[in-house]
C-alpha cells in the first residue's frame, strides 16, 4: 500500500472505510466547481470506485490519495494525479481539503509537496499541470509556492451558477534542481 509521509501529514491509498468521506466530498455541492462534478454520487458507485482504487496508475491513469494527520484520524482531503500520460511523462494534479478549518494551515502545502516529489522521483514525470479557477486565490498561491507557472487563461471556461468563469492553466516542469529545491521545502 502506498504511503507518503511528511512532517505533520501522510498520504495513503484509498481504503474501503473511506466510503463515507468520499461520499460526503463528492456530494457537497460547494465543492462541485473544483471537482467538476455535476451530479450526486451514490454510495453504490463510490463503493465500486473504491473496489477498483487498487489499480496501478499506469492502468487507471489516475492516483487518488487520502490526506491524513495520523493513523487514528480519518481523511482530511484528497490529492490526485490524473490524466497520467507515461508516454509524454506528464500528469495533472488537483487537491481538495474538505473542512474550511483545515485549509490555510499548511496541510495542502505539505500534501502538494509530497505528491510533486513522488511524481518527479518515482513516476519520472517531466511535467505537472493544474487547472485553477482564477477566483481561487488560495490555490493560485499554493501552486505558485512550488514554482508552477501560469501559462494561459482559458476564458469563460467553466459555467458556475449560470455565469462563465475563467480558468488558469499552470505548469511545473521537472528540472533536476526543482526536485532538490522541493526536498528542502518539505
Amino acid at each position: 500500500m502506498l504511503t507518503l509521509r511528511g512532517e505533520s501529514i501522510y498520504l495513503r491509498a484509498l481504503e474501503p472505510n473511506d466510503l463515507e468521506f468520499i461520499y460526503a466530498v463528492e456530494n457537497d455541492e460547494s465543492m462541485w466547481e473544483v471537482s467538476y462534478t455535476q451530479t450526486p454520487y451514490s454510495r453504490f458507485l463510490i463503493r465500486q470506485y473504491l473496489e477498483n482504487a487498487h489499480q496501478d496508475i499506469y492502468e487507471a491513469k489516475q492516483l487518488r490519495l487520502a490526506i491524513c494527520k495520523d493513523r487514528d484520524f480519518p481523511a482530511l482531503g484528497l490529492i490526485d494525479l490524473f490524466d497520467f500520460d507515461p508516454k509524454n511523462n506528464r500528469a495533472g494534479v488537483g487537491i481538495l481539503i474538505q473542512n474550511q478549518g483545515d485549509r490555510n494551515v499548511g496541510i495542502g502545502k505539505e500534501a502538494l509537496g509530497l505528491v510533486i516529489q513522488y511524481a518527479f522521483t518515482h513516476l519520472n514525470v517531466h511535467q505537472l499541470y493544474a487547472n485553477i479557477a482564477t477566483e481561487n486565490k488560495a490555490s493560485l498561491s499554493l501552486f505558485a509556492k512550488f514554482g508552477f507557472q501560469k501559462i494561459g487563461i482559458k476564458r469563460e471556461w467553466n459555467l458556475v451558477a449560470g455565469k462563465y468563469h475563467d480558468e488558469a492553466l499552470f505548469q511545473l516542469i521537472n528540472h533536476q534542481t526543482n526536485v532538490s529545491e522541493l526536498a528542502q521545502q518539505l
